[in-house]
């Protein structure tokens, strides 16, 4: 090739990566071996955790929301007529190319994450050991106050069952459907922590038991020096796996916590040191960079490349995502890094994975660039063999994991960008400079093989599904 087409395919190349990096609205989503099958605007509404739920032959999406923003006023929900705080959002995706907004529940006033109902976990009824087997429970935060309990049997006119209340900074909760045990991420007043768990039977919601309070030794009511840092959130695998995996930190000083359930739910109460060390298996520390915001286990996992090894055939892995928080880069770079647990007390980072930066000018676009959140359903349609990693400005990102030794993306996403899209700012030389960028902020996943992420910056819900070669490693028709 000649000097002046080299020239011209570097010009071009170099006119490509700097249109790439601030959005257009109207321009259309960038993507590859995915594509778009429907979207909701949600109101205009920030987002956060998606939930996607079969009530009989319907599937819902049930979608928390962070509080509102300094600049921008509450939406009114056009069912109402009323600007209402955000809370949230109760979306029917049995056609996921026409998804229908049914009812919006508000939440707490409030800015950020002071506000809003961010989380949302479901249980049916017929699930729950002692629960009424007519309603569907859905369980959210409100604000940072309290957690929430309403019957969603008919997801369009929810009714309110109970409330936990008087708490701090309440967040990222897991609920057993089959038992009923909830770990509630909560701020008890009294703890040194805005985030600790709080533990509850919620096997029949309208009754709940507290089982007890836990936490890092340190934090507890009391306690004396260095504060840990603290709870993100956990994930449990129940009585068959008997262990929960809580994380601690967001982007930086990270903890990964294995703990032993039933020495959790069985063990003595009292918040104290002894008590609070007793259920631990083994931690894993990270490094001051990076923060353990979702914890998310998977265990024997079958892996080729070791098929005829005496030993380690399948392997224990935790997938551990980080949370960017700054924008623009402001900050170390926020990833997803694969532990292997096969040796449960001495676990071990063995790989990682980052969305390439070079490739979309990423910390150019405006706000956060780095991951926040994966998918965390465990149905078998991707389990143990693809994940998607929310990436904020670059999307979502599809990672086959079927090796965690070399995970490999195969596929991302990135909506467009819309009038109702809200900006993300740095201060620069004293003075505030403002662009406007996609930021996906959180993912799930449901049976049938969708993709659902959700926009932190008021762009709403978009559904999504696998093509390509990356549809064939995920093992779809």
């Amino acid at each position: 090739m000649t000097r002046p087409a080299l020239a011209i395919l570097g010009l071009l190349a170099m006119t490509a990566a700097a249109s790439a990096q601030q959005q257009k609205i109207g321009a259309p989503p960038e993507a590859s071996n995915m594509r778009l099958v429907g979207s909701n605007d949600l109101q205009a509404r920030s987002a956060y955790q998606p939930t996607i739920h079969r009530q009989g032959d319907r599937w819902i999406a049930y979608i928390g929301h962070h509080g509102g923003t300094d600049d921008v006023p509450d939406p009114v929900n056009p069912m109402t007529g009323k600007a209402e705080h955000n809370g949230t959002s109760l979306v029917d995706v049995t056609d996921p190319a026409n998804p229908k907004y049914l009812r919006h529940i508000p939440g707490q006033a409030g800015k950020y994450e002071g506000g809003g109902a961010q989380m949302v976990r479901v249980c049916d009824g017929k699930t729950l050991p002692n629960a009424d087997r007519n309603a569907v429970y859905m369980l959210r935060t409100f604000g940072g106050e309290a957690h929430e309990i309403w019957n969603t049997a008919d997801p369009a006119n929810p009714v309110l069952v109970t409330r936990l209340d008087g708490l701090r900074d309440t967040h990222k909760s897991w609920w057993e459907c089959d038992t009923g045990i909830a770990y509630l991420v909560s701020g008890a007043p009294d703890w040194r922590v805005r985030r600790m768990t709080q533990i509850y039977d919620l096997s029949d919601p309208a009754h709940p038991k507290k089982i007890r309070d836990f936490g890092l030794p340190g934090q507890e009511p009391g306690a004396t020096g260095a504060v840990p840092t603290e709870l993100h959130g956990p994930i449990s695998t129940g009585p068959a796996g008997n262990r929960v995996y809580f994380g601690y930190g967001t982007n930086r000083g990270g903890v990964v916590q294995i703990v032993d359930r039933e020495k959790l739910l069985k063990g003595p109460a009292a918040p104290t040191p002894e008590n609070l060390r007793a259920p631990e298996i083994a931690r894993l520390e990270m490094s001051g960079w990076n923060g353990a915001h979702t914890t998310f286990p998977m265990l024997q996992m079958p892996v080729a490349q070791f098929a005829r090894d005496k030993d380690g055939a399948k392997r224990d892995i935790l997938m551990i995502v980080d949370e960017a928080i700054l924008n623009e880069c402001l900050e170390a770079r926020q990833m997803v890094w694969f532990a292997d647990m096969s040796t449960e007390k001495r676990p071990m980072i063995v790989s990682s994975y980052t969305a390439d930066e070079t490739a979309g000018n990423f910390c150019q676009r405006g706000g956060r660039f780095g991951a926040h959140s994966s998918n965390e359903s465990m149905d078998p349609v991707f389990y143990k063999k693809m994940t998607f990693i929310a990436f904020f400005n670059a999307g979502v990102r599809a990672v086959d994991i079927r090796d965690p030794f070399q995970p490999k993306e195969v596929g991302y996403f990135i909506p467009s960008i819309t009038d109702k899209t809200d900006k993300r700012c740095v201060m620069v030389d004293g003075k505030e400079r403002c662009k406007v960028a996609i930021q996906t902020n959180n993912v799930e996943t449901d049976a049938r093989g969708y993709i659902y992420i959700v926009d932190r910056a008021n762009t709403g819900l978009h559904i999504l599904e696998l093509t390509g070669s990356a549809r064939q490693a995920a093992g779809l028709p």
